[in-house]
């Protein structure tokens, strides 16, 4: 195949005004209108060297001389799979960049994305030559609000979106991944996702540069008027990945997710540490946006959330709620939860207590008269505690359990299980702060002295452990025994507790024995 590519070559050494960028230890030429495409992860090819080093040591000239031409044996396409090619409509790369002798685009940059080399930036207007279009997508017909809008129709129980290169892109329904079918779209190809990707990042630098930096990135997306998301992009052997968790359209209710009545104490506190629990996709967000809304309807308070990003968009009813976004209101949480204690808020939520640093100054906070609501991906109480006092240093634990015993107020655990019939079920422990679980939090646990029999020990006080509520959905049918027990704190000991029969069951035979007396 020869390609005919006419430019106007900026090299190495002749520096283009606010296009010169430090990322880690390299520095790169970036185009300023497609920053995402400066650092591709593609391994540079040997196609690929083939046509951009002659390129690299080109000296720009007249605009009639800036001509370099190449030809590639084989497969063109393929060769060029790692190159991206920057046009007016956006970035191409192999198969889809439509590589071929012929009429030509306008173009505006050659981009390697190699670590090891740098990328090549054109000063202004290029030619690539081309006449037959390969088959695929290209940025201009690239529509992504309707991809998502018909993976979200899959079910009515979506709460993820994965796009990953080799898939075909997938949801999440009650745990478990199912393939969506879209017509010539057998599984994602890496440019596929890198156009999701760019999509999404929607030119921000400072996204961009966390995510080169990082390997990953955290950001919102909206479908207007229709579905929001939490969005994660992340970096897997070369390629990008996709993952959005959708975020229900209203703000939930404690009554609409049917939670114990025991988290309808959390909105009347007035101060203290409220922790959220549990592993990814559990529901800890649903929880305290929940108990934010309660607290909205019933309190006339200035309400801060601190999210990363933010999730749930509350609307001012009785509080006012200023809702702040790391990475585009703040840089991190600890120094947006440091700024927050002169704002004047009675509320405070904290998307997640990630380092040190936040844990202190959420301790401070709570200690000063605050109601602080936060998360950590802890899977139960016991947990939770060894996690807060393990990020200080050891010498510090006295000192950290008795602040932690003496300014917690709950901490909520809880999992989702899936039901008997389909859907899911949440699942919650809860320990309250009394005098026993003070004094177990502030010495530590020992033989007879553990959270957990406090907890069981604790139902008159509203408190509840995980074995105890699968034993009643188990005996309610809502569960199988072996959910219960894959899901199960202490497996062993839930399996002697657990019958041959659930109650329900034997409830069903005994009105069929009833009926059959009758008849």
């Amino acid at each position: 195949m020869h390609v005919d590519i006419a430019l106007r070559i900026a090299t190495a050494t002749s520096g283009l005004p606010g296009a010169v960028r430090s990322y880690g230890s390299a520095e790169r030429f970036v185009p300023e209108h497609d920053l995402f495409a400066g650092f591709l992860p593609q391994p540079f090819g040997e196609g690929a060297k083939h046509l951009i080093s002659p390129i690299g040591s080109f000296a720009a000239g007249k605009p009639e001389n800036d001509r370099f031409c190449a030809h590639l044996s084989g497969d063109g396409g393929q060769l060029l799979d790692h190159v991206a090619f920057i046009a007016q409509d956006g970035m191409r790369r192999g198969q889809d960049a439509g590589i071929a002798d012929g009429d030509s685009d306008p173009a505006r940059a050659i981009i390697d994305g190699h670590d090891g080399h740098q990328a090549i930036v054109s000063r202004s207007t290029c030619t690539i030559s081309r006449s037959q279009r390969r088959g695929g997508p290209t940025m201009k017909n690239f529509n992504l609000d309707a991809i998502l809008e018909a993976m979200l129709k899959v079910s009515d129980r979506v709460s993820d979106l994965n796009f990953s290169v080799g898939r075909q892109p997938q949801v999440e329904v009650d745990g478990q991944l199912v393939a969506v079918n879209f017509p010539g779209l057998p599984r994602l190809t890496p440019f596929q996702t890198e156009a999701i990707a760019i999509h999404m990042l929607r030119g921000d630098r400072e996204l961009t540069r966390t995510l080169l930096q990082n390997g990953s990135i955290d950001l919102s997306y909206s479908i207007p008027q229709k579905k929001r998301f939490r969005v994660n992009i992340f970096a897997q052997r070369g390629t990008y990945a996709i993952v959005l968790r959708a975020i229900p359209e209203s703000i939930p209710s404690l009554e609409g997710l049917k939670l114990p009545k025991e988290i309808y104490n959390v909105s009347k506190l007035k101060n203290g540490i409220v922790l959220v629990t549990g592993p990814t996709g559990s529901g800890k967000s649903t929880t305290l946006a929940a108990i934010i809304n309660q607290i909205n309807q019933d309190f006339a308070y200035h309400i801060i959330t601190i999210e990363d990003p933010v999730e749930y968009m509350h609307r001012h009813i009785k509080s006012t709620v200023n809702q702040r976004e790391v990475g585009s209101d703040t840089r991190t949480f600890a120094l947006a939860l440091r700024a927050a204690l002169r704002q004047a808020p009675k509320v405070i939520l904290i998307g997640e207590m990630r380092d040190v640093e936040t844990i202190e100054i959420a301790m401070e906070a709570a200690e000063t008269g605050h109601l602080v609501l936060s998360t950590l991906h802890t899977i139960d109480a016991a947990k939770t505690i060894d996690r807060i006092v393990g990020v200080f240093p050891k010498d510090q634990e006295p000192q950290v359990r008795t602040r932690f015993a003496q300014s917690f107020r709950y901490v909520i655990s809880q999992r989702l299980l899936p039901k008997t019939g389909g859907g899911r079920v949440a699942v919650l422990e809860i320990l309250k702060s009394t005098m026993r679980t003070r004094d177990y939090v502030m010495k530590g646990e020992t033989d007879g002295r553990s959270l957990t029999d406090a907890m069981h020990d604790g139902q008159v006080d509203g408190m509840q452990t995980f074995d105890d509520e699968l034993e009643k959905l188990w005996n309610e049918g809502v569960i199988t025994k072996e959910i219960a027990l894959a899901y199960a704190t202490n497996p062993t000991n839930l399996a002697l507790r657990l019958t041959d029969e659930p109650e329900s069951a034997n409830k069903a035979k005994e009105g069929e024995s009833m009926l059959s007396m009758l008849e």
